[in-house]
């Protein structure tokens, strides 16, 4: 264990679909098992030093573990994740438990009746849910720096931010205490934390999975995916959550050829600022396939002015009456983008909706001549805590709002986006903490992009980071 990780829990990686293999033949005894997992979880030195977790849902955990072992008991089959726990960031229903989507706002809202969809289906193929997570409030932001919650750190250098605004969720996937959780992608709020904390993650096309019972943010935008530590385990979670029957549960090497599949750098504003270590393994990955070196996307620059306007028209408007009465119950800084969502005149709005359209329709063309892109996630390492900033153009901006400046124009267009960690090998000039990249294909192409992470895991780009 890393010096730079000071907690008592030893990280275990070991892949969800192996943890519920284990549990069925007896190997690990489940209520056991989810006994641990609370303990580690509710460690008061870990909360202290991660501030990754809100709550610890010690009953729904307990029940959800007897259930299990009494169905292993009578010889029937709890499912394809038989007692594996996760967490989900705190805007996922959980019944019994408010939601308070990172603010104390909804503190005193009364309790949800039934688990939102996803957990729903992740239950019912038999995951245990055990922690809601730490994120941004109201998941506006891309750091989880969190008034009422703390600060979600990052568990390869605690120094350092997780990122945003499902920090919780990716910190205790990247720290080996869950082997996988639950976040949501407005603008990069899945694909940034699981960058900088060297994770798995997915946005899989915008509407494919059911929001039902998810606390909002912009609705035109929001979708929600899992994070792990297991490209495999990322692919089956994908499927149970696209409510697959578990007879028809695929493998990786059940995925497409890469053969036909043409691969192309998103260059221009995508090579901006970029680490260069970064730069030149997307190079090097581009280069392996069929399709064009690089593709640039024009105007980028007003694609992401169109996604920051929409997701603060909509996050306002959705916030208006509880600002008129309740205002200094929002973070400072929260509330005043919120108010400026408000303050937006409409017509702007429906420029930016039209500059979306416009965007799909120029990203449909980019697509007849590559089939994945594939981009930085972020330009760098995660940012120090005590240097909340990020390079743009030779100046520091706040990394709070531009931490997500490759992943929030790609949001517009509805597209499924897989985040991937690089793989960085230990050496003298290499980066001392993760870095991600994003492969982008057309909607409800979610097929092309595992092949091609697939690809690039057994050629060696692609790895977990693990320097813990």
């Amino acid at each position: 264990m890393s010096a730079l990780l000071s907690h008592p829990v030893t990280p275990s990686l070991t892949p969800a679909v192996e943890i519920a293999c284990n549990i069925k033949n007896g190997t690990l005894h489940v209520q056991d098992f989810i006994e641990h997992v609370l303990e580690s979880l509710s460690s008061r030195k870990l909360e202290k030093t991660f501030g990754a977790v809100t709550s610890i849902l010690t009953e729904t955990a307990q029940q959800q573990a007897a259930k299990i072992a009494a169905d292993l008991a009578h010889g029937r089959d709890p499912g394809p994740l038989a007692g594996v726990p996760f967490g989900v960031k705190d805007l996922f229903d959980i019944a019994g438990k408010t939601t308070t989507a990172g603010s104390r706002l909804l503190a005193n809202n009364p309790p949800a009746v039934e688990h939102a969809h996803c957990v729903q289906l992740l239950v019912k193929a038999g995951a245990i849910p055990v922690a809601t997570l730490n994120m941004d409030e109201f998941a506006y932001g891309f750091i989880t720096e969190n008034t009422h919650y703390g600060t979600t750190r990052n568990p390869h250098n605690i120094h350092h931010y997780a990122g945003g605004s499902s920090g919780g969720s990716a910190a205790v996937v990247a720290a080996g205490l869950l082997p996988f959780s639950l976040g949501s992608d407005t603008n990069g709020s899945i694909r940034v934390p699981a960058a900088l904390c060297g994770i798995w993650g997915l946005r899989p096309t915008f509407g494919h999975l059911s929001l039902k019972g998810v606390y909002p943010f912009a609705k035109s935008l929001d979708t929600i995916g899992p994070l792990c530590n297991s490209l495999s385990d990322l692919y089956t979670l994908y499927q149970i959550m696209s409510d697959t029957h578990p007879s028809k549960l695929k493998d990786l090497s059940q995925t497409l050829s890469t053969e036909d599949i043409r691969v192309s750098q998103l260059g221009g504003w995508f090579t901006e600022d970029v680490h260069p270590f970064l730069l030149q393994r997307i190079e090097d990955m581009s280069s392996l396939f069929k399709g064009p070196s690089s593709i640039e996307l024009p105007y980028t620059d007003e694609i992401r002015a169109a996604a920051f306007l929409i997701t603060a028209a909509e996050g306002g408007t959705l916030h208006h009456d509880t600002l008129k009465t309740h205002a200094d119950m929002y973070d400072p800084a929260l509330r005043e983008r919120l108010a400026a969502g408000c303050l937006q005149p409409s017509s702007t709005y429906l420029m930016a909706q039209n500059i979306r359209t416009w965007f799909r329709h120029t990203f449909a063309n980019l697509f007849a001549k590559a089939d994945v892109l594939i981009a930085p996630t972020c330009s760098d390492i995660a940012p120090r805590l005590d240097t909340p900033f990020v390079t743009l153009r030779g100046k520091a901006m706040p990394a709070r709002a531009h931490l997500g400046r490759y992943t929030q124009p790609l949001s517009l267009g509805g597209m499924p986006i897989l985040a991937a960690p690089l793989h960085i090998p230990t050496g003298q000039n290499t980066p001392p903490l993760p870095l991600g990249i994003q492969l982008i294909a057309q909607p409800h192409k979610e097929n092309h992009l595992f092949a091609v992470a697939d690809q690039l895991q057994k050629i060696g780009f692609l790895h977990s980071f693990q320097k813990i």
